[in-house]
């Protein structure tokens, strides 16, 4: 199996850079001295969040766009978002250009959602208990190509990061803002008793980072989570709290499944009626969905042990995670990324022991 026991500081390609963590992993690449990051969006901006610093536009599931962007670059950070074909299709394109030119190393961005319904406490090798969600299978498609690509003899490392919140974070942060505010999440009883595994959006950088820099990782996957437990419930609440959206509302487990089995395949059809007469989605209550209400009662645990060891974890306080994703809600987006550049500065001290 090959691995890397040295990174040149050099080049790093992110896919998928306009996204949510990819355009904050550009921006703390480009806040230290020991990386040159080189953005690859799906399509060319049309305004630019990053200065200086350089955009090669690739579509991600095209083998000949991905040849011309990994020209001279060391590292491939894959952020790509989307549907569950663009996920496989831009991954599987990623490793099999690989093969011919391969980078030092390849960081693939997977997601908790590939354990299925397992419950418990699940570490690494906890194999996937269906039912799955399209989305899941997607993901579990997308680590077999890695997989497939290490042992062929390339360097890879898996990151399955659970609900990542923060500044930016569009599903976990500013839809349950949303929902909160609406009175259509808050103390949902035994409906919200699942575990809560959120992630803060600078701590994934800084794994990320570490997972660039840090030798004998080929293979490897890692779980990345904070080791603050609590309930979707205790989430909600104190979200809530910080938003000023109180009193929270004590909502029924049978409401709760009337909203994700019966108004939400109605909200969704009438988002996509929204898109396609140009209305604005936002004037489309959003449903809570199927997938959302069995996350929120699912008794699951991320064993992080890995990462913390491994690749030195952070773990930023929820009270100042919830803090920084309410100001940004509120209009005082925090785009600087200033957490992440911090820590990735001393995650590439870390990388270099």
């Amino acid at each position: 199996m090959a691995d890397s026991a040295d990174y040149p500081r050099h080049n790093v390609l992110v896919l998928g850079a306009a996204g949510f963590v990819g355009s904050r992993l550009i921006q703390a690449l480009a806040g230290g001295f020991e990386f040159r990051p080189i953005a690859a969006p799906h399509r060319q901006p049309r305004s630019l969040p990053w200065s200086q610093v350089e955009v090669r536009v690739c579509d991600a599931t095209d083998p000949a766009a991905l040849t011309r962007a990994l020209r001279g670059v060391d590292c491939v950070v894959n952020c790509v978002a989307g549907s569950g074909k663009t996920m496989v299709a831009a991954t599987e394109a990623l490793c099999s250009v690989a093969r011919r030119s391969p980078p030092r190393r390849i960081i693939h961005l997977s997601s908790m959602a590939v354990y299925g319904q397992a419950a418990g406490l699940v570490d690494e090798a906890t194999a996937p208990v269906p039912p799955m969600n399209d989305y899941a299978r997607a993901k579990l498609a997308s680590e077999h190509a890695v997989r497939a690509y290490v042992e062929d003899g390339g360097d890879a490392v898996i990151l399955r990061p659970g609900c990542v919140y923060g500044p930016g974070s569009e599903q976990w942060t500013a839809r349950i803002a949303r929902l909160l505010r609406a009175g259509r999440l808050g103390d949902l009883g035994a409906a919200g008793d699942g575990t809560c595994n959120l992630i803060y959006v600078d701590d994934l950088v800084v794994a990320i980072l570490s997972s660039i820099t840090r030798p004998g990782l080929a293979g490897a996957a890692f779980n990345l989570a904070s080791r603050e437990t609590m309930s979707w419930n205790e989430y909600l609440i104190r979200f809530a709290s910080v938003l000023g959206a109180t009193p929270v509302r004590r909502l029924s487990e049978r409401r709760i499944r009337f909203e994700s089995k019966v108004v939400a395949p109605l909200l969704s059809i009438g988002r996509m009626a929204a898109r396609v007469a140009r209305v604005p989605a936002r004037l489309v209550p959003e449903p809570i969905t199927p997938s959302l209400a069995a996350l929120l009662g699912q008794d699951i645990r991320l064993d992080t042990k890995a990462a913390e060891a491994r690749l030195e974890l952070p773990q930023t306080q929820l009270d100042r995670g919830l803090e920084a994703a309410m100001r940004w809600v509120a209009g005082e987006a925090d785009t600087s990324g200033s957490h992440g550049v911090g820590r990735s500065n001393r995650a590439m001290e870390i990388g270099q022991r």
